[in-house]
């Protein structure tokens, strides 16, 4: 730590604002002298650990504390921006200094919508701000974003130096046609007192958290300022266990809470929002769901409102738990590609019918429309590929509890389309697919010279195999071999292949995705 000649004026307030360093961005924890240097330094508690270099100790005295061992530092005040009001923002971002007018299309959580241009100096037209990673700090002077932007709909205000919702709050107050409003990737301490800033967010539909550290009952305490809001997305925060929402988040239609390590049983606790009709569970580790209020077949009181469900890249590998989600009596449209479940024969097609056949009501499986003959095809198929165990169960005199419980749309299918006939049962054949094959490319990460190298292999190919291949190629023995793979529809996502006796089909890789090859 050096001297600095220049010590710019810092706010009394300073500790607990919000600073950014360069492109990094931290919270003040500590503002005064730091033995034995000389002159006013900030201690820092840096949103990317790795830029720290200690818990916020100097020479065996402790300054301030970090979440992290090594997430603190030290800096000069003249290192460190505390930002700018929030039109100090808008202006720089904004102003022009020609008449031509603009105009430019954004989204914000899937509604699109354009905004006029602005003449010079002039921001009453705008209806779209978007400030993100600005370096936004407050609202200003009570009452002038009033005065200059007041049609704003909607505001992005991610990655800022906001660093409390009162703040937020003296912003959106003054918008008061404010409909949407992404606030991600911010570090915001919660108000004392949520019910006083109500009005602030009073017209507020939709509205963005993603990345900001947040728990499941901070969301559910700070709710009680958004009365109305109809979208709530919170992917990649700290969310675990779910609690019931008493009294907030009644408005609610979307929920997204993808990528937040849930625990699995508590996703009951949202079943009872009464308006709930899209849910996001993506990458969230669920294995199971169990609906105990109803008997296989019949249909749940639970998410009464519920048509798309989204539970991509999850750890689902029981059919038990499709039987389950058919008891949804408002379910349309599901997203599950990227668990493991598969059908007898390895196909993934076989497992795409076995999916429509189970679920009675479904519109859309994976963003693709079901039409009336895949219906058909798929349901009269499944007849087929479980009859021969139907008949076996006692067939339609006296079937099972065992085959109705594991089959509960069977009887149904018998009803809809008659029983099957004995020459049509379907003998399933294991790795039918075995002349399929998908287009891989191997890529590898950690040596730079090695360029990729793109294959076609069987889907049915055990991962042992696809390392002999590798070794070949590379002549790195297989037994130090570690692989993984990513898919151009979750990108920035790596999935573990960890059993070298499975199938590619298994993990569910397909054409075009990528397998990323390291060694030891």
């Amino acid at each position: 730590m050096g001297a600095d000649q220049t010590e710019p004026e810092v706010p009394e307030d300073a500790v607990g604002r919000r600073v950014s360093c360069g492109e990094e961005r931290a919270t003040v924890r500590y503002v005064g002298p730091v033995p034995p240097t000389t002159g006013l330094w900030l201690g820092v508690e840096w949103d990317n650990p790795e830029r720290g270099k200690h818990n916020g100790s100097h020479e065996g005295v402790s300054y301030f504390t970090c979440r992290h061992p090594k997430g603190g530092s030290f800096v000069r005040p003249a290192k460190a921006s505390f930002g700018v009001d929030y039109l100090t923002a808008v202006r720089q971002l904004y102003e022009i200094d020609t008449e031509e007018v603009l105009s430019e299309e954004i989204s914000i959580s899937s509604k699109k919508l354009k905004w006029g241009g602005i003449k010079e100096r002039s921001f009453e037209s705008l209806q779209s701000v978007l400030l993100n990673r600005c370096e936004v700090n407050g609202p200003g002077a009570d009452g002038d974003i009033r005065k200059t932007t007041p049609n704003v709909e909607w505001l992005d205000l991610s990655g800022t130096l906001l660093s409390c919702w009162e703040d937020v709050a003296a912003i959106t107050q003054q918008l008061v046609r404010l409909e949407g409003l992404r606030l991600s990737s911010n570090s915001l301490s919660f108000p004392a007192d949520p019910l006083a800033h109500r009005q602030a967010f009073c017209s507020l539909k939709v509205l963005v958290l993603n990345n900001s550290k947040l728990t499941w009952p901070q969301i559910l305490e700070c709710a009680h300022m958004w009365p109305q809001v109809e979208n709530l997305c919170v992917a990649e925060n700290d969310i675990t266990e779910l609690q019931r929402p008493e009294g907030v988040l009644q408005s609610l239609k979307s929920l997204n809470l993808s990528s937040n390590p849930l625990v699995q049983d508590s996703v009951l606790s949202l079943s009872a929002l009464p308006r709930l009709e899209n849910l996001i569970l993506s990458n969230t580790g669920l294995s199971a769901v169990r609906f105990e209020d109803a008997a296989p077949g019949s249909q749940t009181a639970m998410f009464p409102a519920l048509k798309d469900l989204n539970l991509k890249y999850n750890n689902i590998t029981e059919w038990c738990v499709v039987d389950e989600l058919a008891k949804l009596s408002s379910l349309v449209q599901l997203s599950c590609h990227g668990n493991r479940l598969v059908s007898s024969d390895g196909n993934p097609k076989t497992a795409n019918q076995m999916l429509i056949a189970k679920l009675g009501q479904l519109v859309h499986l994976d963003g693709c429309a079901i039409h009336h003959e895949d219906r058909r095809g798929a349901e009269l198929d499944y007849i087929k590929m479980f009859g021969e165990e139907w008949l076996k169960a006692g067939g339609r005199s006296l079937t099972s509890p065992q085959f109705t419980s594991q089959h509960p749309r069977y009887q149904t299918l018998i009803d809809k389309y008659g029983a099957p006939e004995e020459g049509e049962l379907k003998k399933l054949e294991p790795f039918a697919l075995k002349n399929q094959l998908l287009k891989i490319t191997f890529v590898f990460p950690d040596d730079a010279d090695q360029k990729p190298i793109e294959k076609k292999l069987p889907a049915s190919m055990v991962v042992q195999k696809v390392k002999g291949l590798l070794y070949r190629l590379l002549k790195v023995p297989a037994a130090d071999l570690k692989l993984t793979y990513t898919s151009p529809k979750m990108v920035g996502t790596e999935f573990e292949i960890d059993s070298d006796l499975k199938t590619l089909q298994f993990y569910s890789i397909e054409d075009g995705d990528q397998v990323l090859v390291r060694w030891s």
